[in-house]
């Protein structure tokens, strides 16, 4: 159930003082705040018509949120705040509602529904279910007619596709004159929202309700949640109890009484983490008793409120992009962002997986971006939701010049590379070296100590005590996990090094004797393929690795 204006309004506000605050404005010159906002808007107009005129969502209601609150907030920060667009406004139907639906207030932290909670009394919690709002007019107990929500006012008459749906009574135990106002909702049984999020339900069954036929089975996937009956008895308990009496049973079961903001926050995370028959995107907080329905706008009420879930996806700016380059040559773009929260993490940064899909994508500074996490851990790029009107020029490192056998010095260009080899050396798939990490090997590269990968063979006291952040405590402790890797058997070493994967094929214990081996000969061991055994003979054919095979024979490794 979208907002209405009021809400809206306060809403993105709230939000963008919130975010002005906490952010820096964006350094903008006159021309590109005009672009930029007016694409913003652009984009926000569009998935408003495509969602309330076609029944598709383009995009999710937290990303639509937090657009919202963006462009709220560039407004604000060059005061061009201004009313914003009705989002309703091209959902305006020809039937009119003879009760409007009021919307409700999504409250933007849990500091503003505790100070929501202490004004109330007799307030009960539902969940906040993910469809789209209906009202059913009943007459003498036959179902007579049903309306989209519409802008509130006015919206499409949906009888003839309503009738279809076998969650919705088309005639009531008694011969009443009923109105009730509810959610039309797919069925998604047994559904964690913490896991699963939406699966884009609402959207489902928006597209559904837009269509001239309803199929039976597209029918039977709808269900009902009635939310409220506007004209009904003044206590929640007692309209609940009729309602489930009456042939709508999906209400009363969660349908539960909220003493303190701890029975709130406890209702939120149950019905977030359990099992529901349908999505929901958060909680309802509403007090039992409320005006009499003839008061009733289309607004936002004082007599209830939402409290949505953690974000499953938060819209996020790019502020650069960085190429990280692997020990193998496999280059992996990552953007810089301004600092997001989700699920109480701060995320600064995220992968793009490829090269490929981001010269796909075409991300650049200024973008913004939908970021989620993958195992509810780590971060992961979703898609691109706006583009900036400002794209400025990257060069990306070339696919073609990095490989497994590149970058063995920290030469321009190969100094990602060129780390990430001394990660995998001194970590638990090398030499497995203790207290010894990226930062260890950044500071010795920055020392100049490091032109090549076993320059730190010959390292001593003296040349540590020169370098900065190397205490007398901690040189020590580099000193012996260095000097320990002197003692490690010829096969981490050769693992260290970057040798390809052999699979199950016998290997010697002589770097000679492995040398000698032609393509032919690796592919006759098991495990190896053409492809592999071809990387194999060009390790041991290289002269950079020869060079390092070399200053290991000379400091004594066994096997070399």
């Amino acid at each position: 159930m979208l907002p209405t204006l009021r809400s809206l309004i306060g809403f993105w506000l709230i939000v963008a003082c919130q975010t002005v605050n906490a952010n820096t404005c964006p350094d903008w010159p006159p021309i590109r705040v005009q672009t930029e906002i007016a694409a913003l808007q652009q984009q926000i107009d569009h998935w408003d018509d495509s969602y309330h005129r076609q029944g598709r969502s383009l995009v999710s209601d937290e990303l639509y949120d937090q657009s919202r609150a963006r462009l709220a907030s560039w407004q604000a920060c060059f005061d061009l705040t201004t009313t914003p667009e009705h989002p309703l406004r091209t959902a305006r139907g020809t039937v009119a509602h003879p009760i409007p639906h009021t919307g409700l207030e999504k409250l933007t932290d849990s500091h503003a529904v505790e100070t929501w909670l202490k004004s109330r009394s007799e307030v009960w919690a539902q969940p906040k279910v993910d469809g789209v709002a209906v009202t059913l007019i009943y007459r003498e107990g036959q179902l007579q007619q049903a309306i989209s929500r519409g802008d509130g006012l006015y919206g499409q008459d949906w009888t003839t596709s309503v009738r279809k749906v076998a969650a919705i009574p088309q005639q009531l135990p008694q011969p009443l004159d009923l109105l009730l106002q509810g959610e039309l909702y797919w069925r998604l049984p047994d559904h964690v929202q913490a896991k699963r999020g939406s699966l884009n339900a609402r959207s489902t069954v928006a597209g559904l309700m837009a269509r001239k036929e309803l199929s039976p089975e597209d029918a039977n996937g709808i269900g009902l949640f009635v939310w409220d009956w506007p004209q009904g008895p003044a206590s929640l308990p007692a309209r609940l109890a009729f309602l489930k009496a009456s042939g709508f049973p999906d209400s009363e079961p969660y349908s539960q009484p909220i003493s303190a903001f701890a029975d709130a926050e406890r209702w939120r995370d149950h019905w977030y983490r359990t099992p529901l028959p349908f999505a929901s995107d958060g909680i309802v907080l509403r007090q039992s008793q409320r005006p009499a329905a003839e008061r009733w706008q289309a607004k936002t009420p004082s007599w209830s409120m939402a409290w949505k879930y953690p974000f499953a996806q938060a819209l996020a700016e790019v502020r650069k992009v960085n190429f990280k380059i692997g020990r193998t040559g496999r280059i992996t773009p990552v953007l810089e962002l301004a600092p997001v929260m989700l699920d109480d993490r701060q995320i600064k940064r995220v992968s793009v997986s490829s090269l490929q899909r981001w010269q796909t994508l075409d991300i650049r500074p200024g973008d913004q971006v939908a970021i989620s996490l993958a195992g509810l851990t780590i971060p992961r790029l979703d898609s691109v939701v706006l583009r900036s009107a400002q794209r400025p020029d990257i060069t990306a490192p070339r696919a073609e010049d990095f490989h497994h056998l590149s970058c063995w010095q920290p030469t321009p260009g190969c100094e990602s590379q060129f780390l990430a080899r001394l990660t995998w050396l001194s970590g638990k798939q090398g030499l497995a070296l203790q207290h010894i990490g990226p930062g260890t090997w950044e500071k010795l590269i920055s020392a100049g100590r490091l032109k090549g990968l076993l320059d730190w063979l010959t390292l001593d006291a003296q040349e540590l005590a020169n370098i900065d952040g190397f205490g007398e405590r901690s040189s020590g402790r580099l000193l012996n996990s260095l000097q320990s890797a002197r003692q490690q058997p010829f096969s981490r070493w050769l693992k260290a090094l970057g040798l390809p994967p052999t699979g199950e094929a016998r290997l010697a214990d002589s770097w000679q004797l492995l040398a000698q081996r032609d393509t032919e000969q690796w592919q006759t061991e098991a495990g190896i393929g053409p492809g592999r055994a071809a990387q194999l003979s060009a390790f041991f054919r290289d002269p950079q690795v020869l060079a390092l095979s070399e200053q290991l024979r000379a400091a004594g490794i066994d096997g070399f």
